[in-house]
């Protein structure tokens, strides 16, 4: 019954109640729409960064602030925090079997330095990885020229975009086997790493930053990360003892060309000169063996970062908050691709934070309005409301009445504004936008404009609709409650 008489109400004042409708349909249109960007905004973001860079997961040791692959996740203080060693390594990598929802894993050690090629030098963000198991867990990566890093092969694979960037500040093409050379600075001293390029490859993801990093191997990034390698004891060569044998008598011997009369001389470089870094360094701590002999030593030593890949039913949020349990003995920390990624993830968080917090705004506008337009239908309808109060409505039946008025409006706000949302994603698609500046491409997750319909997004849009209406309903009726009968009647 009172439904029925609700119903009929609205259409006796259909005037107030098309603005109120269309005031709440603008408001749930804008909330839809804007949402369904930020959604599939993080969408592109999780799919780019987890196939190309991330993973699901990452673990990484526990700090005071939370690391990214590349940095700490507080931009002032970033250049202040060197990236910590994972200690526990090898008994976190022992825990990973215990959980059936992982698929695969790596491993990783990063490091921020400066590149110099062909005389020109780039800022550069090095990933220095596991060959055997990297390349298998980021499909996105797409070989182009040259080969994959090899395991135990020194070497490091740059972007297509930094090859461009080189050739156009160098003027010259750079080839495969070009030698590139690292420089790092810390609290240990510089530290400086040649090795050769192998490949060139490009992201399926569309962004500054990822076009910057470079693959190479890891006992580079631990060298310039100054990253000490624990290994087991090792008996030396009696021939190398040599400098300990008191027999030498005197200090001089020790530069002696007969000291080292038993060695292979130093190499020296093809066309005359000095001799390229990588063989003075074989020379010095391997005496002429295979290079990727001594890479392969290295293959389990320490690490910044386990990046860990789900099966695709796994729940993120719960494999997280179940490692968490497990590496809290091991002072470690697991997260997920947002915070791995870093800024640029988190940057989507905040700026759907701010729209919707400015949607709040315009809400409380749209409310404070149609408090209006209902006080005005209240005041017209004073006569209506007196007479069912002097035939015995009570102010409980009368609330309800108006409440249930205003909750159909609301309903129908709903439904128009997703309507009217769903109407404007079409016509986006359909025009094909290409988005130019790279920033927001790679926040979108992709060169074209693409809005994709969002469930959650359209539930959430009609609860605000129905919330609007219910919140502007509450002041006038307890105006209209308030209403005596004898007054109401004799005016």
């Amino acid at each position: 019954m009172i439904f029925l008489l609700a119903v009929r109400n609205i259409f006796r004042n259909k005037k107030n109640s098309v603005v109120i409708t269309l005031l709440i349909g603008v408001i749930a249109a804008l909330f839809f729409i804007g949402n369904s960007v930020f959604a599939r905004s993080n969408r592109g973001l999780r799919q780019s960064y987890v196939d190309n860079l991330t993973g699901d997961i990452i673990i990484e040791k526990k700090t005071d602030v939370t690391m990214n692959l590349f940095g700490a996740n507080a931009p002032i203080i970033d250049d202040y925090f060197a990236i910590p060693v994972l200690g526990a390594y090898n008994d976190i990598v022992n825990q990973l079997a215990a959980f059936p929802e992982i698929q695969a894993y790596t491993s990783q050690v990063s490091v921020n330095c400066k590149l110099d090629a062909l005389d020109k030098r780039f800022n550069a963000p090095l990933c220095g990885i596991d060959a055997a198991t990297y390349f298998d867990m980021f499909p996105g990566i797409k070989l182009l020229e040259g080969r994959f890093l090899a395991p135990g092969e020194y070497g490091a694979m740059i972007t297509r975009r930094r090859a461009d960037e080189i050739e156009r500040e160098s003027g010259q093409k750079i080839k495969i086997g070009t030698p590139l050379l690292f420089t790092s600075a810390g609290d240990t001293g510089f530290k400086i790493r040649e090795v050769p390029l192998t490949g060139i490859f490009s992201y399926t993801a569309r962004g500054q930053f990822m076009d910057e990093i470079i693959i190479v191997d890891v006992q580079t990034a631990r060298v310039l990360a100054a990253i000490q390698i624990a290994t087991s004891d090792v008996e030396p060569d009696a021939g190398k003892l040599v400098l300990l044998d008191e027999s030498l008598g005197d200090i001089d011997d020790i530069f002696s060309g007969d000291l080292f009369a038993g060695d292979e001389p130093l190499p020296e470089a093809a066309d005359g000169d000095s001799p390229p870094l990588t063989s003075v360094l074989d020379y010095l701590f391997l005496n002429g063996s295979d290079v990727t002999d001594s890479a392969k030593d290295f293959s389990g030593g320490d690490w910044n970062f386990i990046i860990l890949r789900l099966e695709k039913s796994a729940s993120t949020e719960r494999v997280i908050a179940e490692l968490n349990k497990t590496l809290a003995n091991f002072d470690a920390l697991a997260l997920g691709w947002r915070f791995a990624a870093g800024n640029s993830a988190i940057l989507i968080l905040l700026l759907q934070a701010l729209f919707n917090a400015g949607l709040a705004l315009a809400g409380l506008t749209g409310v404070i309005a149609i408090i209006n337009i209902m006080l005005i239908a209240v005041f017209r309808r004073t006569r209506e409301i007196g007479t069912l109060r002097a035939i015995g409505a009570s102010d409980s039946y009368i609330r309800l009445l108006i409440l249930c008025e205003n909750s159909i409006i609301g309903l129908c706000a709903g439904f128009t504004g997703i309507a009217a949302g769903l109407v404007i994603l079409n016509a986006v698609n359909s025009m094909h936008i290409m988005i130019a500046n790279e920033l927001i491409a790679g926040l979108l997750g992709g060169d074209i404009l693409t809005i994709d319909f969002s469930v959650s997004a359209a539930l959430l849009s009609f609860v605000v609709a129905f919330v609007l209406s219910i919140v502007a309903s509450i002041y006038p009726v307890e105006t209209a409650v308030k209403i005596e009968p004898v007054v109401a009647i004799r005016d």
